[in-house]
């Protein structure tokens, strides 16, 4: 895989979140386009949209986009909306990330969650795993992961 791209309602906001808060640091690679073939590409007419790369892991880039035409609409997708999907990162230590989210003033779905079987969860392999959802400034839902010990 070489990236995931994130359309944003603003992207000089989002840049800031993500790097404060989930490290994920600008590698100094934009773009922007107002071009007839992008709009095309991308089913997007009319399309005018500025992006920012950053490096989320070892070798996937993080794709942050804005675009500035048209008009986007804000997202309001749930997990369990067809197309809907989630950006998981691996954290060594869930409830220190979870403590520092809510210091933070981040928007956390709810307290981390072991993977455990019983009480309707059947976490075969994934048996001790800890979650987290959380949302970024435009209510994207968002996934930390620590695998067990």
């Amino acid at each position: 895989m070489n990236h995931i791209g994130v359309p944003v309602s603003d992207l000089a906001r989002s840049v800031r979140w993500y790097e404060d808060v989930l490290g994920i640091a600008p590698n100094g690679v934009t773009i922007s386009a107002t071009n007839p073939a992008i709009g095309a590409v991308v089913e997007v007419e009319n399309a005018s949209m500025r992006a920012s790369f950053a490096l989320a892991g070892d070798n996937v880039l993080l794709e942050l986009i804005q675009y500035d035409s048209p008009q986007p609409r804000p997202f309001t997708g749930r997990n369990c909306d067809v197309g809907v999907m989630h950006l998981c990162f691996e954290v060594d230590d869930l409830d220190a990330a979870h403590r520092d989210l809510v210091e933070r003033g981040v928007h956390v779905n709810a307290d981390p969650v072991v993977l455990q079987d019983g009480d309707g969860v059947e976490a075969g392999a994934l048996a001790g795993t800890k979650i987290l959802y959380l949302r970024d400034p435009d209510g994207i839902q968002l996934e930390l992961f620590e695998l067990p010990s």
